[in-house]
Formats: C-alpha cells, structure tokens, sequence
C-alpha cells in the first residue's frame, strides 16, 4: 500500500529541515571557540607574528589579447580585466571579495598575493605603509588555493612539519616547530586526524572539508601575517562549510589579516565577514567597506539608489546584493554602480583608510630578509628528500608492484633465455646471448619509465603549490626524486641481474657479474629518469608516454644490436 502525503506536509518537513540546517550553521559558527574571551589566549602562540596591513591603490590589470579573440574582431592589443582597484585589508578583520563569474575577484587576489606571471600591472601595494616587495611577502604571507592539493601518502602531521621545517626561519628548533604545528592543528581542529593519510581527492583518504582545513593549516605553520584563501567553502555542503569559515574565525581572532573570495554564500557564512570588496563583471569594485551587523551597510547602501527593489526579510544580503546590481539591472535603472560608488562618501572613506595605511608606522619596521627561502639549499634538499622517502615507501601500487613485476620479468627472461650464456661455440650462439640481455635490459627499462611517470605526476602538480609558497627552489626538488629512486633501483637490479644471470648460465666470474650489473643498475637509472623527464616537460600523465613511445622505437632500432654499425 503507498502512502499519500499532502504538499503541506512536503513543504513542512523541507522548512522544518532547512531551519535545522541553519541553526546547526549558526551553532558551528558562533561556537566558544570563536569567543572574544580566547583572543588575548590564541594571540599567545609559541610563535609571535607581526600582525600587517594591506592597501592597494588603482590596481589595474592587462592581459595580451590572443590571436584567436583577434580574429574574431577585437581590435585591443590588451584586455583590461581590474580597472582602478582601490582598498585596503586589515589585521583582526576577515574581507570576503565576491562577485559574479567573470568580475575578477581571483585575478585580483593573485595580483595582490604576487600569483600572476604574466601581464601587466598598475598601481602601488604597500604592506603596513611600506612597498610590497614579492620575495620578502612570500615569506609573511599564505595562500589557500581552491584546488586542495597535498602528497597523498604523508599523514596530517607529517605534512603539516614539512611545510613548518621549510617556511619557518633556521633558527626555529625542531621541538619549538612541532609544538608550533600541534597548536595550529588545534586551532583548526585537525588534531583528531594527525596520523591519517591525506590520499587521493575523491578516492581515499581526508574528506573534502578535512582536506581544506589541512591547506589552511599548511598555510599557517609558516606563521604568517597575511592569509589569502581562494573560495574557502567551495564544493562543501552547509555543515562542512560552517567548520571551514569557523575555523577561518579562529585564525582571524589570532590578529592575523585574512581575505576570502567567496561564491554564492549562505547568509550565516557571509554574515561572518566582517568587511566586503564587491566587484562587478569587467573587474569594477562597487562596494569596499564593512557589512555591518546584518549586513546593515551593504543594504543601506545599495538601497539607497533610486530604483533599488528592498530586500525581503530573512532574504540572504548576498544574493539580493548580485540580483540588485547585475547587467540587466544597471540597464533598467540607467545606473552605473560602479560609478555610484565612486562618487559616494564610502570611496572617500575608503581613500582615506588607504592613505593612512599607506603612511608607514614608527611602531612597525619594514620587514627584511637576508635569503629568498627560509631554509638553505642542503636544507632543503634534506626535507624534501625526507618527503619522498616516506612517499616511496607508502606507494605500495609503485614500489611493491614494481618489484613484483621485476621477479616475474627475470623468471620469464631467464626460463626464455635458458642457458643461453653457456653456448658460445658458433656466431648465432653469441648473437643469442647478447639478444638475451638486450631485451632483457630493454623490457624491464621501458616497464620502469613507463610505472615512474604517475608517480612524478602527482608530485610535480604538489610541487607548483609548494614552490609558488617559497618553500624550496627547483634543483633541490628535483635532486631528492633523483636521489630516492637510487636504493629502490639497486635492489630491483640485484633482484633482476641475480636471476637473469643465473637462469641464463652466464659465466660466474665476479669481474663479469658486477659488470652485467653496473650496465643493469645505470640503464635502470637512465630509462627511469627518462620516464621522470618526459612527464616533467609534457601536460600530464596521460601525455608522457606518448611522447616517449617514439624514442623507445628509436633507441630499439639505433642502440647498435638491431642495426650494426659497419
């Protein structure tokens, strides 16, 4: 028998729902742990920081148009996607930057932050009065990237202390670091989770709310003065989005400047911001100020141009705010809202917020560092090198299987290969032996290029996110995935050259089998760094192997067994 339940019931039910949802976002968000009464506490960290302000005065931004838009009719040699940015960030005080698809809310986040290469920018950034200079505000900064990108085969802790050993100064010992890292685990309450492996996104491992609190934290180990967070509450559902920004609350009561671009937010989240940059599509701004208590300013504001509809009662202020000043709104009230704001005392305000920043302070120094990174080169080479070694280790899919193909390939060659190093009385006995190790090296080189290449994959996308926070320079990188790979490959050529050797009937004179294998060990090494090097210079995983398929056909054709030379 169906049940028949009326539309009242339905709509009932959903309401009873949502008002559950919303008072379980408000409890996450206004918990004790965002209580005034903790912030002289928090501000106690084992490590003190200088707490630092941003101001930014007409930031434009071009961009080269391509030849493709050329074609299709645009004249412009340049786009301009920031036009005359004007504002300022805080310490203390957490800025959301919103705005519509296409407005440029992230462009001019990664202008402030130093994350755009390319391009052409205009204006001034002074940091606490003084003028931003990018190699020393990496180091007095972070930046939350939307995509969580971490090693997956670290735990919590582990990759939280990596990221403290190398953004934190020299001088920082390593007890005084991990009590470091225990606080910040705690302020965005990781510490239930410190021994669990990060994993694969969507696959295994941290959740997607867990994995964006430990990019946060990743960001806070470097103690830094200023966080940027790139759509913090991104992909989450209500719950998991109310601990993200509660735990976004927590570092602003540690005094510490925080700006957030957010999309589409509920009404408790964006009711947690203190001060909003709203921008228009064409990278405008047409609100720079503080949201007020329920968002009193920004509706006040925005009420106050003629035409403006009002705002229903328990409507969300951030979706009324982009329903009010979109496009076809500007068309039918004739207003240009950036202009509004232009000519409204809140710019003026604004200006004036900006021009005192921009005054250094005789209580604040300019900060200076003698070194681009915190750590020095064998440092650096050290931690990473550490990293890999626990990753290696912990890849069973890479190394495990690996070596379990390397004793099935050696039985297979060798059972194939019978005795043939034992039979040297005619040429076509000789040819066979050497055939025998030629294809012996060939197969289990090109198994190995080809099992490297997901491994270094992953990795160098990690290492984009690492290197853009100044963590390390290229080369020491580099050198610990070269260096980790030599015991592994050792062990798999002794494993493999034992075998085969064996099976085969070569003859046993030590002279002759630690010759077999030094030729075995550094062809490993060389067809397995190539598998490294081609997914280095091409898009993905998926791409290296077709690039590096040719150049086995060529070396099969021209390494001289094939093809003799004359």
């Amino acid at each position: 028998m169906q049940a028949v339940v009326s539309k009242d019931a339905i709509r009932n039910k959903e309401s009873r729902r949502s008002d559950r949802v919303a008072l379980e976002l408000r409890s996450y968000l206004h918990s004790n742990s965002l209580n005034g009464l903790k912030l002289k506490e928090q501000k106690g960290m084992v490590l003190p920081f200088q707490p630092l302000s941003m101001c930014f005065k007409n930031i434009n931004y071009y961009v080269d148009v391509p030849e493709e838009l050329k074609k299709q009719g645009i004249a412009e040699d340049r786009l301009q996607l920031l036009v005359d940015v004007t504002g300022a960030f805080r310490p203390g005080v957490l800025t959301a930057l919103v705005g519509v698809s296409g407005a440029g809310k992230t462009t001019l986040m990664d202008v402030l932050a130093g994350r755009k290469t390319g391009g052409l920018i205009e204006g001034s950034i002074s940091i606490s009065g003084y003028p931003k200079n990018q190699e020393t505000f990496t180091r007095i900064s972070g930046y939350c990237e939307q995509n969580d990108v971490h090693s997956p085969c670290l735990t919590v802790i582990e990759s939280l202390l990596y990221s403290a050993c190398l953004r934190l100064p020299s001088h920082v010992n390593d007890d005084t670091q991990r009590a470091f890292v225990e606080e910040v685990m705690e302020l965005v309450e990781l510490n239930p989770l410190s021994g669990a492996l990060v994993g694969l996104p969507g696959v295994n491992g941290l959740s997607t709310e867990q994995r964006k609190r430990l990019t946060i934290a990743a960001e806070l180990v470097a103690n830094p003065s200023i966080v940027f967070m790139d759509e913090p509450t991104s992909g989450l559902d209500a719950r998991s989005a109310a601990i993200v920004m509660r735990t976004v609350r927590n570092i602003v009561n540690t005094g510490r400047t925080i700006v957030c671009t957010i999309h589409q937010p509920s009404i408790d989240i964006f009711e947690s911001f203190d001060e909003l940059l709203f921008m228009k599509r064409g990278g405008q701004l047409i609100y720079a100020g503080p949201l007020g208590s329920k968002s009193r300013n920004l509706v006040e504001f925005f009420q106050a141009v003629p035409g403006v509809p009002k705002i229903r009662d328990g409507y969300n202020p951030a979706a009324w705010m982009l329903d009010v000043t979109s496009t076809q709104m500007e068309q039918i009230l004739g207003v240009d809202f950036a202009e509004y704001y232009r000519q409204s005392k809140l710019f003026l305000q604004t200006k004036e917020i900006v021009e005192a920043l921009s005054k250094p302070n005789s209580e604040v120094k300019e900060l200076t560092f003698s070194t681009k990174y915190a750590q020095p080169f064998c440092a650096q080479f050290i931690a990473c090198l550490w990293k890999q070694n626990l990753s290696y280790w912990r890849n069973p899919q890479y190394t495990a299987v690996r070596f379990f193909y390397t004793v099935i390939i050696s039985l297979m060659f060798g059972t194939i290969c019978w005795k043939f190093g034992s039979r040297r009385e005619t040429q076509h006995d000789i040819f066979n032996a050497m055939g025998a190790m030629y294809a012996a090296v060939l197969f289990i080189g090109i198994t190995n290029a080809t099992s490297v290449q997901p491994v270094i994959s992953i990795e160098r996308f990690v290492s984009y996110r690492e290197r853009a926070a100044g963590m390390y320079s290229a080369l020491p990188f580099a050198f610990s995935l070269v260096t980790v790979e030599f015991p592994y490959i050792l062990v798999q050529s002794l494993v493999y050259g034992t075998i085969f050797y064996s099976l085969g009937s070569f003859e046993w004179t030590a002279v002759k089998f630690l010759w077999f294998l030094f030729f075995m060990y550094f062809t490993l090494l060389y067809f397995t760094f190539y598998g490294m090097m081609t997914t280095a210079i091409t898009p993905n995983h998926m791409v290296a192997p077709i690039i590096a398929a040719p150049f086995y056909t060529l070396w099969n054709l021209f390494c001289g067994f094939m093809i003799q030379c004359s």
